[in-house]
């Protein structure tokens, strides 16, 4: 964990840049480790996506749980859909028309029909705590050394973040071996840094899932629950 308190009010216009293209799927279910192959599905669907090495291909990540139900650990393990899981990319503006013609697509992800319906745009988010589920910085499995890493990069785009916390270690399976990852919690942004995060990302393999940051709960929550 890396922490240091401070305090700033700021407004920003969002620029539109870089959007979530968000896609309502029907899908029953799929393998927890699933990015290789929704990456592959999807550019079989959407060539062009090998051209925009910056896209990212949010992880369909459901609910944690609900009605008895826990999300399963286990890489080979089920993750069972709600209705209202989303397909989301990450995408450059000019992509936005490109994308619009997944909806009514069906995607083989590992076995398993994935059915993409209507398509929303949505912007980035000026909220100052943000979360990434996998971020790959081949930092090894030491937390203070991926925080490093990490602390390096973000300075490398100009951000100097006040609050950061990692979560553990998990391996994303690809053809040429498993990438090491680890979720990061990064807090007290200012909205212009939380933005460029959210554009740029962190680390490589975007179209893996990994570096995209999401809005998140306040970090000082997460640090009172692990307390």
């Amino acid at each position: 964990m890396y922490w240091s308190d401070s305090q700033s009010d700021e407004t920003i216009t969002i620029p539109d840049d870089v959007v979530d293209a968000v896609f309502s799927i029907s899908c029953r279910c799929l393998p927890v480790d699933h990015a290789h192959a929704l990456r592959q599905a999807l550019l079989a669907a959407l060539p062009w996506l090998a051209e925009e090495q910056e896209a990212g291909i949010h992880p369909i990540h459901g609910a944690e749980s609900g009605n008895g139900w826990m999300r399963p650990d286990r890489p080979e393990d089920l993750l069972y859909l709600s209705r209202r899981t989303k397909l989301t990319l990450r995408l450059p503006k000019h992509r936005i028309e490109d994308v619009a013609r997944l909806s009514g697509v069906t995607l083989d992800i590992a076995g398993h029909a994935l059915v993409v319906a209507a398509s929303t745009v949505r912007a980035l988010s000026p909220i100052t705590t943000i979360f990434a589920r996998y971020v790959a910085l081949d930092a090894g499995a030491d937390e203070e050394v991926f925080l490093a890493a990490a602390m390096a990069q973000l300075h490398g785009l100009g951000i100097k973040p006040k609050k950061m916390l990692c979560g553990i270690e998990k391996s994303i399976a690809t053809p040429d071996g498993n990438v090491r990852t680890r979720s990061l919690m990064v807090a007290d942004l200012s909205m212009e840094e939380s933005i460029r995060l959210q554009q740029h990302g962190l680390g490589p393999l975007r179209q893996l899932g990994c570096g995209l940051f999401i809005p998140h709960k306040d970090i000082d929550e997460v640090r009172r629950a692990q307390s």
